[in-house]
């Protein structure tokens, strides 16, 4: 219990500054970070060891079960917060301890259709929240990756707006994710090198053809690239990182995917990685590790490599779990998936909603997991 006395410290200095985090984060960042003349593919290579910071600033009220009903939400009249789904608020101390650890980068999901107009004007509360949870890892001196999480989504009735809009009204969906974009951009303009902007999540437009469907996917992410080079400070040369087609290996290196065209050259490939989906996300397989579960992982990175990475695209993994109750099972998943990402120069990011790293005491339920992260990507 060696975080104890920093989570209770963390929880009086949660008190003052969700009071006072507008004004005080933005001070921080009048300052242009550093921009170092660093490929994409040498910065993925140098953020070590990823995690997630998951069900946090990504919930959202949302039918999560596909049931028609909404699982979480609040009272009429009340804003949604980060603990919507259960976990505490996040704090500078959190990130602290994960540095400790040995975890170098995290990436930072948020949803924010709770907290936008119809034209995608962000609550201010909201936009200062994101950028001082942002900065408890960035002043650790951490690789920060910041997104748009579930707006995307499967549940258009409940706040989704991007795959449905898009194929209903693209040219209005598209001004709705240029504006947001263009807000993130502004506040975080003056951040340097070690923060990322990863377009979207988990997007793909299925029920159209394979050439509408990849197309819009393309359109959206070059809109992003070309909104973000535009926009001021160091943005102009800021690493980017694209989402595939949802995110699938498999799907993502179909010809018809596209990296947008970026005049610096530093775009990198978001793809997630949950095969076997039973295994990854459920206890329904407990256990991995048969000779054609390892040569399925190892031909789906080799497919990544041969499409991707040996063209001089890098590639990031930004999601992957292990969910079985087999913990040697779990184990050797993490230790070989994290090997293929050492060996091919990729960046992964364990998927946290809270299970792994207690967000109260700062530590590992599974403290195994950390050591297979650590063996199998060398650290």
């Amino acid at each position: 219990m060696k975080k104890i006395l920093a989570a209770i410290a963390a929880a009086a200095i949660m008190v003052s500054s969700l009071a006072a985090c507008g004004d005080s984060v933005q001070a921080d960042s009048t300052t242009a970070g550093e921009m170092r003349e660093i490929s994409s593919m040498e910065l993925v290579k140098d953020m070590g060891l990823g995690w997630n910071l998951g069900n946090t600033l990504d919930v959202c009220q949302a039918d999560r079960d596909g049931d028609g009903i909404v699982n979480e939400h609040v009272a009429e009249g009340e804003k949604v917060d980060e603990t919507l789904w259960g976990n505490p608020f996040a704090t500078r101390e959190l990130f602290t301890a994960l540095k400790e650890d040995g975890i170098s980068s995290v990436r930072i999901p948020v949803t924010w259709r709770d907290h936008i107009d119809e034209k995608g004007n962000i609550d201010k509360d909201w936009l200062d929240r994101v950028q001082e949870v942002v900065d408890y890892a960035y002043s650790q001196d951490m690789y920060v990756i910041l997104n748009v999480h579930h707006d995307g989504g499967g549940d258009p009735n409940f706040g989704a707006w991007i795959i449905e809009g898009a194929k209903n009204d693209k040219e209005a969906t598209i001004e709705k994710f240029k504006n947001l974009w263009t807000q993130i951009a502004k506040r975080f303009e003056n951040y340097g090198d070690k923060l990322v902007f990863e377009s979207m999540n988990e997007v793909g437009f299925d029920g159209l053809s394979d050439n509408e469907k990849f197309g819009l996917l393309n359109e959206f992410n070059q809109t992003f690239v070309d909104l973000i080079r535009k926009s001021g400070g160091n943005n102009g040369k800021r690493h980017l990182l694209i989402a595939g087609y949802w995110t699938d290996i498999a799907e993502s290196c179909k010809p018809l995917f596209k990296m947008p065209s970026d005049p610096e050259n530093r775009c990198i490939l978001s793809v997630h990685y949950y095969t076997p989906w039973e295994f990854c996300t459920t206890n329904i397989h407990n256990t991995w590790g048969t000779d054609a579960e390892v040569k399925q992982m190892e031909d789906l990175y080799g497919r990544l490599k041969t499409t991707f990475i040996d063209k001089g695209v890098p590639v990031i993994v930004g999601e992957y779990a292990a969910s079985g109750n087999d913990k040697a099972s779990c184990v050797l998943f993490i230790e070989k998936m994290t090997g293929l990402c050492g060996e091919y120069g990729i960046a992964p990011f364990y998927w946290d909603n809270g299970g792994q790293v207690d967000r109260n005491t700062y530590e590992w339920r599974t403290p195994e997991f950390l050591e297979a992260m650590k063996n199998g990507l060398g650290v």
